[in-house]
């Protein structure tokens, strides 16, 4: 009797384990749709949407989704922001990557201040203006700058709180898909 309930019990893990490997695949959008958004590696990187400095158009995050993104907020009168955009845009320029620059335009002394940082420094990459203090809110933000490394699924790889340099940003990138 014993033998019989052991078979049984045995077999029915069996079954289940198998009915388990064959019908809990889950497509990868499943998948992505499981993963939580938030502000810590390993989350989904919240969305949003933001004017470009160029002609006003509108970009969201998503839109780069399928691509790896750095993120990074900053502001004109910010000394470490200052220091790591030379760094970014050779970056930029070398590595063909897809850089998001959000400008905390709330925090600037005159909407003029960022054009001119942006030919100052000859950046290229897209600078998007976060006007009312949405975006930051949304990133918590504190200190700036503040970059965070995005995978291709949008998930977040890498927070990098203050100025990063050259090096930096190519080793965080290289560990991403």
């Amino acid at each position: 009797m014993k033998k019989a309930a052991i078979l049984i019990v045995i077999t029915g893990m069996f079954i289940w384990a198998v009915y388990d490997l064959v019908f809990s695949d889950k497509p990868a959008e499943e998948e992505q749709a499981d993963v939580e958004v938030g502000l810590e590696v390993g989350k989904q990187a919240p969305d949003f949407e933001l004017k470009t400095l160029e002609g006003g158009k509108t970009t969201r995050l998503s839109d780069y989704r399928g691509e790896r993104v750095m993120l990074n907020f900053w502001a004109t009168w910010c000394p470490p922001c200052r220091a790591e955009m030379p760094d970014m845009q050779k970056f930029y320029e070398e590595k063909d990557v897809n850089i998001l620059a959000v400008n905390l335009t709330s925090t600037e002394s005159s909407a003029q201040d960022v054009p001119e940082f942006v030919d100052d420094f000859g950046l290229t990459f897209p600078v998007l203006l976060d006007e009312d203090n949405e975006v930051a809110t949304q990133y918590q933000l504190q200190p700036i700058p503040t970059s965070f490394m995005i995978d291709s699924n949008g998930i977040i790889q890498y927070v990098a709180y203050g100025a990063m340099n050259y090096e930096m940003m190519v080793q965080e990138f290289e560990k991403m898909e």
